[in-house]
């Protein structure tokens, strides 16, 4: 991907803090202000010239909903969900995967090894996850032909699926794949560990099955471990093209090379992680992207999410691609840092994954799981309304249920929510609701129990 532009990173961090005195930021009543995270994609800087906006609104504290939700308890409920994600289950599948040299399409008849191999493993983890879900948690595949390197084989997708109790609910799905390539693309018997790409989505979707299928959800949950990603994405088309007609999918969240912390020359960063969407900025995978990182930044701040504007690094591909081509909102979760060198070779072995930050980016995945499948509907019918003097008048349909709501701004030019602030009523007056402030916004109802649920889909300021 092309690097933008970018102004000094001093220049930056003193606009920030202007910014952040006027918005009175220092008060302990004030919403905080979303700050923006570096990506190798520059967010869209700061003009020095450009009118500092008007402070956020603020709840009247009298008028507060006495059911008013404690978001401590929001987040108190999700880590005890985050710390089931277990470091030994993951390094376990990890291994298992590797251990077989190679899941290349054309390794079929290898013993003890193979993408045969690699599919037992995988169904068999499934099998064993729906033995345990008192039939909360259901086992099929996708078989389809694939003739790759003039070998004609039989590949399958493995899908796993937690019914949803919502009516209209919808159905997410995460994914990843779990065949492999090496240096000759061609070679099915050369060796190709692939215990990053993409052992490691694989065991975070398996691990994400196990705890998932402990209870309900208000959507559906698919669980798909595509084949055949490494030579063309044929695994996922075929699903799209043959399977996906019997749901109604509304997020898809591709998981490809998410084990690794380190980077050529020595590089570490086990803090973040890229996550690449199809744009424009209106689509709904670069929606679905923005508010992944808004939910993962309220609920899982050890791992800071890293909005890219682009579908993929350039050149590459991953399974995500084949939804978002259909239209479908899909985006792919990837580590911060790669090392090429290592990828599509014998080098991708599990001493390059590493432990603790394998385990925090399937909780980011996992929290946004959360929030998506069992959070209150997404407000709609959002309109703005003139309000006294150069004010204008936010409001949307009440969700039932809401104890009240959060409201997440989108500077002009940027790819993320940089600001938010609670609300208590399904209407708001300010005079910042102008597209010289804010280009669009979002709103998510906020349950009982504190959670946010599905941001809206964006509401773009008009003129």
């Amino acid at each position: 991907m092309k690097p933008k532009s970018t102004i000094p990173l001093g220049i930056f961090l003193i606009v920030v803090l202007v910014w952040a005195a006027a918005c009175n930021l220092t008060n302990n009543n004030v919403p905080p202000t979303v700050v923006p995270r570096v990506t190798d994609t520059a967010q869209s800087p700061i003009d020095l010239e450009t009118p500092v906006p008007p402070p956020i609104p603020q709840n009247n504290q009298a008028n507060l909903n006495p059911s008013q939700a404690n978001p401590l308890t929001a987040k108190a409920n999700m880590n005890a969900i985050l710390d089931q994600v277990d470091v030994d289950h993951l390094f376990m599948h990890v291994s298992a995967l590797e251990a077989l040299g190679t899941r290349h399409v054309n390794s079929q008849d290898l013993p003890n090894s193979g993408v045969q191999a690699a599919y037992r493993y995988v169904r068999g983890q499934f099998d064993a996850i729906a033995a345990k879900s008192a039939g909360n948690f259901a086992v099929t595949e996708e078989p389809f032909s694939l003739t790759w390197a003039g070998v004609s084989t039989t590949q399958r997708n493995i899908i796993g699926t937690i019914p949803g109790t919502a009516i209209g609910g919808g159905v997410i799905l995460l994914c990843a794949h779990y065949d492999s390539i090496s240096i000759d693309p061609n070679d099915g018997t050369y060796p190709a560990p692939g215990a990053n790409d993409d052992g490691s989505g694989i065991a975070a979707l398996i691990e994400m099955a196990n705890i998932l299928s402990q209870r309900k959800h208000g959507a559906s949950i698919l669980f798909v471990a595509f084949a055949a990603e490494e030579v063309g994405r044929m695994g996922s088309k075929a699903f799209v093209n043959e399977y996906l007609s019997k749901f109604a999918v509304n997020y898809v969240l591709n998981m490809d090379i998410i084990g690794s912390s380190t980077g050529a020359n020595g590089a570490i960063d086990d803090s973040h992680m890229r996550v690449f969407s199809a744009g424009p900025e209106s689509s709904p995978s670069r929606q679905l992207a923005r508010a992944v990182y808004w939910i993962d930044f309220s609920m899982v701040p050890d791992m800071q999410i890293e909005l890219q504007d682009s579908e993929d690094r350039f050149g590459r591909y991953s399974d995500h691609m084949s939804f978002s081509e259909a239209g479908f909102p899909a985006i792919r979760f990837i580590e911060s840092l790669e090392d090429r060198a290592r990828q599509h070779t014998p080098a991708d072995v599990i001493g390059d994954v590493q432990a603790t930050y394998l385990r925090r980016t399937t909780q980011a995945i996992l929290a946004a799981t959360v929030v998506l499948a069992d959070g209150l509907p997404a407000p709609h019918n959002i309109t703005l309304r003139p309000g006294e003097g150069t004010k204008r008048t936010l409001v949307w349909e009440p969700i039932p249920g809401a104890t009240g709501y959060k409201i997440g701004l989108r500077d002009p030019g940027s790819l993320i929510i940089n600001r938010e602030f609670p609300w208590n009523t399904n209407s708001v007056d300010w005079d910042g609701f102008y597209p010289q402030v804010v280009a669009g916004l979002v709103i998510s109802a906020i349950d009982k129990n504190g959670m946010m649920g599905p941001p809206s889909p964006e509401f773009i300021v008009p003129p």
